[in-house]
């Protein structure tokens, strides 16, 4: 797996040697195997500029996700195609990003549960979906459809404002019996949506979706759940609550989800409340920055050296060298809190924000993964004297996620089109960092 922080080599771990540490004791280092699950509605990305009355014009609430029927969706793509108002067109969909962006990020493996044309033709929405995901995402587990996968129309007005028209086509068809449990044994993590369980009580997805995740908690592998949009959360939160507290290990969100999630403006403060819920807590808050929280047992927490930082919770990041751990695994489990400013305060001029969550989540599931792959290659490491979420401190993890997240607002892709630079021999953290 490649390597996003403090170390010399390209790599995690040597991959074509073997440990010295078995070398030394005369035997072989066992084969270490993970991956990251995901369940996602195939969809396409269409992202075009257009007008306030085009809005109007199609029933389409500003600032809003709306699902549209097929008729409508195609003669709004026409409209788009005509006036030629579409920027770029890009596979989509939260959870298949997030895997894309993970498998070029460790250079490994994910699997991608959910549906996909069985006939595919050229310019085709399955076609663009197929040849924009990295090849080391499996798609071998995909069910086939005889019918479209989903359009998602992401409408910019001159304001700057974002509106999503969502065609869903066949996208909500993954039935529960196309989940194999086998895919579970090794996995690092199982990632879902908040939109998943958004669907017709006739659609079969949030019936695979809680297959999944059943699966997922028998064998202890991680549940991750993305919230997508406010709207998404705001319509039952007391139902996401209690969702996420029979669930969920790590709530990915941003500043207006969490706000719909717990009822507090302030990142932090939502943050401290998720935790009431789950285990783990990434927040993106835009030109504030990126929050992470979670917990740690008292005795192996670990104070900063960089200085303490005011907030809603005074000196919040004073542990935030710890690594983050199940609650359930702490003897006695304290809050622990991490903030990065935006990497280089931001670009200078953003292309577009959609997918920038994705992609920070993805530089904590390549973490979490890089935890799992080490233990079981090493067990016997000191990194493992506790049962600990992530390899690197949750200060570490800030930074990785912050550098991931800033590559997509800077291009025009939801997904990275590239890895981050390879750490240069000699180059100490902070300049890499810097870079």
């Amino acid at each position: 797996m490649r390597f996003p922080g403090r170390r010399k080599h390209k790599h995690y771990f040597p991959v074509h040697a073997r440990d010295p540490l078995f070398l030394y004791a005369g035997i072989s280092a066992p084969a270490a195997k993970t991956h990251v699950i995901g369940i996602d509605q195939t969809l396409v990305d269409i992202d075009a500029r257009v007008p306030d009355g085009l809005l109007a014009r199609y029933d389409l609430a500003k600032g809003a996700s709306t699902v549209i029927p097929n008729d409508k969706a195609t003669a709004l793509y026409d409209e788009l195609l005509r006036e030629a108002l579409i920027r770029y067109e890009f596979a989509g969909g939260t959870v298949g990003n997030t895997l894309h962006n993970y498998s070029l990020l460790a250079d490994d493996a994910s699997i991608l549960l959910g549906v996909m044309s069985e006939t595919i033709r050229v310019g085709t929405s399955g076609y663009r979906y197929l040849s924009n995901t990295s090849s080391r995402v499996n798609l071998d587990h995909l069910q086939p459809i005889d019918g479209p996968i989903g359009r998602c129309f992401a409408l910019v007005t001159p304001d700057g404002e974002r509106t999503f028209a969502i065609n869903e086509g066949k996208m909500n068809g993954l039935r529960p019996e196309s989940v194999p449990p086998a895919v579970f044994d090794d996995a690092s993590s199982l990632v879902i949506s908040a939109y998943l369980m958004r669907c017709k009580e006739s659609d079969p997805m949030p019936h695979a979706t809680r297959r999944a995740v059943a699966l997922a908690k028998e064998r202890g592998v991680p549940v991750v759940l993305t919230l997508g949009t406010r709207f998404v959360i705001a319509e039952r939160p007391e139902f996401w609550r209690s969702f996420i507290a029979e669930n969920v290990n790590v709530v990915a969100m941003n500043e207006e989800e969490a706000e719909a999630l717990t009822g507090e403006s302030d990142p932090l403060l939502a943050c401290d409340r998720a935790l009431e819920f789950t285990d783990m807590v990434l927040c993106t808050a835009g030109p504030a920055g990126l929050y992470l929280a979670g917990y740690t047992d008292d005795a192996v927490k670990r104070q900063t050296r960089y200085p303490l930082l005011p907030g809603a919770i005074p000196e919040y990041n004073r542990h935030e060298f710890s690594r983050p751990m199940l609650r359930a695994r702490c003897e006695d489990p304290v809050r622990v809190y991490a903030h990065i400013a935006p990497y280089h305060g931001g670009p200078e001029r953003i292309t577009s924000t959609n997918g920038a969550g994705d992609a920070a989540l993805s530089a904590l599931l390549h973490d979490m993964s890089a935890n799992r792959y080490h233990r079981s290659s090493v067990p016997n490491s000191a990194k493992h004297v506790r049962e600990f979420l992530t390899y690197s401190s949750m200060s570490q993890v800030c930074r990785y996620a912050n550098r991931v997240s800033f590559e997509v607002l800077v291009q025009s892709s939801p997904r990275l089109t590239r890895g981050l630079p390879e750490r240069e021999e000699g180059l100490d953290d902070e300049a890499y960092w810097a870079r």
